[in-house]
């Protein structure tokens, strides 16, 4: 893979209107060449238009959108080099693999045996080679989506873009498409921007993450950051699961705090925000972090609670937990031994495995 460059792809404080309503807002963000970046949030949050802006079948309100130090937005999307794969495949269902495949080439006035051969290089790529005189109805949901990843990749594009591409897929289908996808990025040294609702393959997948909510990015980092490391409760929410247990700031000791809780209960927690002692905070803590026991731990971060529920969900064990100011969720594993429902249990985490963030 090439070394990154900085700032191939960059979105200079873009704002755009539908009307009345502002789908995204005063928003920055820079992309390497050669990056895998994934816009991950819920429906409605600016994702999705963000990326068209980037194609160009959407025009940004106010802003510049900048491709190696050069703003496109002014050039027609035909002209901006890049290889677009949606959800819904969009292929010919007329043509074969092999035309659907070539018909960017042929738009681009490329001769056949040149066509020929990239359409061969690019299915090989995808595993399809034998497919290219089959019609798009007698291949299977992944394959159809292959042909589709196949032809944005046909002519090189510069950028490939990609919104909600496994969504239609079935959840085995999908996760071998993620790893397909991840494996081509890395031997061909893509740029990649990739649109999903879907936590877990925007962690699977990408080099960064960028969550939206309500039109601005609430945090970008990579897969590991944006986890373990959640800056709003946001953040901590969307991605993946967490326990959220509210309390009040006594004192700052370096980069931790000294938490309160209702229950009279003190939390040492890292900071992943500006706090003040005094202010109201929520610490963040996932399940998979939380051990449970029944004899008593050390002073700070161990909570009394009762155990409500226990699930078996074949890698791990949920374990459901309540105390008089919160509730909890901790995840062991498959091994760990069983509580009964009215156990009583300490639940226990080390300071570097939570997050004190800003309500």
């Amino acid at each position: 893979m090439e070394p990154c460059v900085a700032e191939f792809i960059r979105f200079d404080r873009i704002t755009k209107f539908y009307g009345p309503l502002c789908v995204v807002e005063n928003l920055d963000l820079s992309i390497d060449k050669g990056e895998f970046v994934s816009l991950l949030g819920p429906s409605g949050s600016g994702k999705t238009t963000l990326l068209m802006m980037l194609a160009g079948f959407e025009q940004a309100t106010s802003g510049n959108i900048l491709l190696d130090g050069t703003a496109i937005n002014n050039v027609p999307t035909h002209k901006r080099d890049m290889g677009v794969v949606f959800q819904s495949y969009a292929l010919f269902p007329h043509m074969s693999v092999g035309e659907n495949v070539a018909f960017p080439l042929q738009m681009r006035g490329m001769g056949k045996a040149e066509i020929a051969k990239r359409v061969a290089r690019a299915l090989d790529m995808v595993q399809l080679s034998t497919f290219a005189d089959r019609r798009p109805s007698q291949l299977s949901g992944g394959q159809q989506q292959r042909v589709a990843l196949s032809r944005a990749l046909v002519f090189e594009p510069r950028v490939v873009l990609m919104d909600e591409p496994l969504g239609a897929l079935d959840k085995h289908l999908r996760e071998q498409m993620q790893l397909d996808i991840r494996d081509l990025h890395r031997r061909l040294g893509l740029t990649i921007v990739f649109v999903t609702h879907d936590q877990s393959e925007a962690l699977t997948m990408s080099d960064r993450v960028a969550i939206f909510n309500k039109g601005k990015i609430e945090q970008i980092g990579t897969p590991r950051q944006v986890y373990d490391e959640p800056a709003t409760r946001f953040v901590a929410e969307f991605i993946g699961e967490t326990n959220l247990v509210e309390g009040v700031v006594e004192a700052i000791q370096g980069n931790e705090a000294v938490v309160r809780v209702a229950s009279g209960a003190k939390i040492v927690s890292v900071v992943s925000a500006t706090v003040s002692p005094g202010q109201i905070v929520h610490v963040s803590i996932r399940p998979e972090r939380v051990d449970l026991t029944e004899i008593k731990g050390d002073a700070h971060n161990c909570l009394e609670a009762e155990v409500t529920d226990s699930v078996y969900q074949g890698d791990h064990l949920r374990v459901q937990l309540r105390n008089p100011s919160h509730e909890l969720i901790a995840k062991l594993g498959r091994r760990s031994r069983e509580f009964e429902p009215g156990a009583k249990v300490y639940a226990s985490f080390s300071a570097g495995d939570c997050r004190v963030i800003a309500p």
